[in-house]
């Protein structure tokens, strides 16, 4: 059944383009491996590239969140993806000409991983400009449902098209996908920012932001909870899962096991269309303690099915803890101020992620992969469920409809009012 969502034009346009764009971000990660490794044959060299754009991600997050709020949000995302439509071309360029320069790809990363800074945060600001409060929840679930299928489609589609044609086309393709969706951002109709937003220095903007953060306990509360999941989960699961269950099935169950986490968060995106519950918030963060399963079914050597099905399950529960998040914060978040909040919880978040991977395999050669395995899992689940001692985060309700005529300034065709929108 199609979204009521989808009949909005200004709504449509931003879900279009982020459906293309995703497309092409989950084939190339595929394609770009590739690439590297065809054209140089070194793993450290494709570590370094991958290096090169996450560094700058991290380093330029807070002056992305700070000019996502205080500029045009949708021009920012149409710059970042007229970018990010260079940069990538220019890699394909390099692959199909033959004339693969390592240093110029790692300087084609570092302009990637500044640009998806500014992206991001204006990326998680743009929808409640877009849809009135009471649809947020069913505007991330329609988005998180177009995230989850690239994720299972893409990387197929990416290995076959490398296989059959290329990296290089591969990658060009994700080079297009940027060019159509800046298209498709160049036609939203958004309210112009209001000229006193832009008078205070950059760094002043930061540290407001800072400061709004720290003000509201329930954004840092489970910010930090998401840093201690990720430092704890994502280097595990992404250096010692492939090698534990090769132990316990073959190299085949891997795949398998991704696939099932895959289609368990794309179940569960379509049926938060219609799901509803008064703290959205804390359903979420109970549901996300279900990622902790694959850790302990895995670290106590399971069979197969138990492990699939334990990844399906943790599918389910990382899809709504996803979306419960994003909706809280879009909710209750103040506009003026929300994409530099939201940059510093993606900051926090994921600076813990490489410190996660470098720790796991000397815990693991001391202690054993599946008992870290096991106690990565335990920290998981507790971690996941430790923001609802907080009274701030079990109560925070979920929006309810505004009273006729106070949905304007949600409302993507309301006539702007000169406040603070980018």
């Amino acid at each position: 059944m199609r979204s009521p969502l989808l009949g909005q034009t200004e709504f449509r346009w931003f879900f279009s383009g982020r459906l293309i764009s995703l497309l092409g971000s989950s084939m190339a990660p595929v394609a770009l491996a590739f690439g590297v490794l065809d054209s140089t044959g070194s793993i450290t060299d494709l570590g370094v590239v991958l290096a090169a754009r996450m560094v700058p991600l991290l380093a330029f997050l807070l002056v992305g969140g700070a000019t996502a709020d205080r500029f045009s949000r949708k021009t920012v995302l149409v710059c970042a993806n007229l970018g990010l439509t260079l940069t990538q071309g220019t890699v394909a360029g390099l692959v199909l000409s033959g004339h693969f320069s390592m240093p110029a790809v790692a300087a084609l990363s570092v302009l990637d991983g500044v640009l998806t800074a500014f992206m991001t945060p204006a990326l998680r600001g743009i929808v409640p400009q877009l849809v009135d409060k009471d649809q947020l929840r069913p505007a991330n679930a329609l988005l998180g449902s177009a995230r989850n299928a690239t994720k299972l489609l893409g990387p197929s589609l990416s290995g076959v098209l490398v296989v059959a044609v290329g990296s290089g086309p591969a990658i060009a393709f994700d080079a297009l996908s940027y060019l159509l969706a800046a298209g498709c951002l160049v036609r939203l109709a958004l309210p112009p920012s209001a000229p006193a937003e832009r008078s205070a220095p950059l760094l002043t903007d930061i540290r407001a932001g800072w400061t709004e953060f720290r003000r509201i306990r329930w954004v840092w509360r489970v910010t930090l909870s998401f840093c201690l999941i990720n430092l704890v989960q994502t280097g595990t699961w992404q250096v010692l899962g492939p090698s534990l269950t090769k132990q316990l099935g073959g190299e085949a169950l891997w795949g398998v096991v991704l696939s099932a986490q895959g289609a368990g968060m794309l179940v569960m995106s379509t049926l938060l269309h219609r799901l509803t519950a008064r703290h959205f918030l804390r359903l979420g963060l109970l549901m996300g303690a279900l990622g902790a399963l694959p850790f302990l079914v895995l670290g106590a050597r399971a069979d197969a099915g138990w492990l699939v099905g334990a990844a399906f399950v943790a599918g389910l529960g990382g899809s709504i803890s996803g979306i419960s998040w994003d909706t809280s914060l879009q909710e209750h978040v103040p506009a003026g101020v929300l994409s530099r909040v939201t940059s510093y919880d993606d900051l926090l978040s994921y600076i813990a992620i490489p410190v996660g991977q470098l720790c796991v395999g000397p815990l693991a050669h001391a202690f054993g992969g599946f008992r870290v395995t096991v106690i990565a899992g335990i920290v998981y689940a507790l971690t996941a469920v430790l923001p609802l001692a907080s009274a701030a985060v079990r109560r925070l309700p979920h929006a309810q409809p505004e009273p006729a005529g106070a949905a304007a300034d949600h409302c993507p065709t309301a006539t702007p009012s000169g406040g603070t929108t980018p």
